[in-house]
């Protein structure tokens, strides 16, 4: 898997958004390293570095956004 970021649907984004906005709390698939993982939390902010968009979760837990598989 490339490390490059590839940005995210504007969809996925406004559902992600939305989620915050509602603390509700999620099921989040995602890639770390070469590892699929998941985690159960809330994502409570964004934030942006060099062009790359995080989601940050309440465990503190900083998810790049592209890394995202799933959302349940």
């Amino acid at each position: 898997m490339t490390n490059s970021y590839k940005p995210i649907s504007c969809h996925l984004y406004d559902k992600l958004e939305e989620l915050a906005i509602k603390k509700q709390k999620v099921k989040i698939i995602y890639f770390d390293n070469e590892l699929t993982l998941e985690i159960e939390d809330t994502i409570v902010d964004f934030k942006t570095k060099n062009k790359e968009e995080f989601a940050i979760l309440s465990s503190g837990l900083i998810i790049r956004l592209d890394k995202i598989v799933e959302i349940i």
